[in-house]
């Protein structure tokens, strides 16, 4: 999918080394179509590298998608410099009066915090309920999907004894379901947490279905309001060494962590990351676009509700 963003976005360049497909804003307007808008909360710390890592997997299919990247107000981001974020970001207020066929809501390094001890928490509250009436379908990634669960339907998270690091398989609770056609029986999935939601307090709650888990990692994705609001907990837009720079980050600041299980090679970080979850990334994200997104929403996107 050609993403239509700004050419002088820093991914865009990373983008084009990798052979992915994006397409500045004037060579858009020459298209005569509709593009999907989506729009991406994004609450990591390293903006940057999140925005690459998931442009890379909203392209390289047919359709043209229009982007928007957006932050709460009311915090200060200080791992990623200021003049990017007032060139390339907009404020809540300056979107919500705005509908979108796809939103995605990214993780953040809060996970040892009461929700509502978050500084942006009333913030992200109001975005999540203005995302269930301006928005097709809803992508909650790792602390996101905690937040998400928690604020619409009351599910707890629990905080893990240590941090759950490394990729793991997994297997599909639902194959009839679209999100996972073309899956194997069993795929990969980076996971990079300190909390968890599990799947005794989702089955409390009848309109959640998980619809993927891992017995290493627990559940992974849970489903509501039919493809509407998709929770994931773990990190598939993770590029090839996004763990490894948590590892060695947090080796260098002498927190002692462990190695990221199935990750490098004879698990010795020396050897560097074998990649066995990009596959499935890519094919997961153009199956949200696909079934969830473009066949679900209307031409006219003013009728989204």
């Amino acid at each position: 999918m050609p993403v239509r963003i700004p050419a002088t976005l820093p991914a865009v360049e990373e983008l084009k080394k990798e052979n992915i497909f994006v397409i500045d804003e004037k060579r858009a307007a020459a298209q005569d179509i509709r593009p999907l808008r989506i729009a991406i909360l994004n609450l990591m710390p390293l903006k940057l590298m999140t925005e690459t890592d998931l442009l890379r997997l909203i392209s390289n299919t047919p359709l043209q998608v229009e982007l928007d990247l957006v932050l709460p107000s009311g915090h200060e981001w200080t791992n990623t410099p200021k003049k990017h974020l007032d060139t390339f970001y907009k404020s809540f207020s300056e979107i919500r009066d705005n509908n979108y066929d796809g939103f995605i809501l990214t993780g953040a390094p809060v996970e040892m915090v009461d929700f509502e001890a978050v500084d942006y928490w009333q913030e992200l509250t109001e975005i999540i309920d203005w995302s269930r009436t301006h928005v097709t379908s809803t992508v909650y990634i790792c602390w996101a999907a905690q937040a998400g669960l928690y604020h619409n339907y009351g599910v707890p998270k629990h905080i893990l004894p240590e941090k759950i690091s490394g990729v793991f398989p997994h297997t599909v609770s639902d194959r009839s379901n679209p999100l996972f056609r073309g899956f194997d029986d069993v795929f990969c999935v980076p996971h990079s947490r300190h909390s968890e939601v599990r799947k005794a307090d989702i089955l409390r709650v009848p309109e959640l279905s998980i619809m993927s888990e891992s017995e290493e990692s627990g559940v992974y994705i849970v489903m509501a309001r039919n493809g509407r609001e998709i929770y994931i907990t773990g990190h598939s837009e993770y590029s090839p060494l996004t763990l490894d720079f948590e590892y060695r980050r947090d080796t260098a600041k002498g927190m002692n962590p462990h190695v990221p299980r199935h990750y490098y090679k004879d698990d010795d970080p020396e050897k560097g990351p074998v990649v066995t979850w990009r596959g499935h990334a890519n094919l997961l994200f153009s199956n949200w676009l696909n079934y969830f997104v473009y066949q679900e929403t209307p031409y006219d996107i003013r009728e989204i509700k």
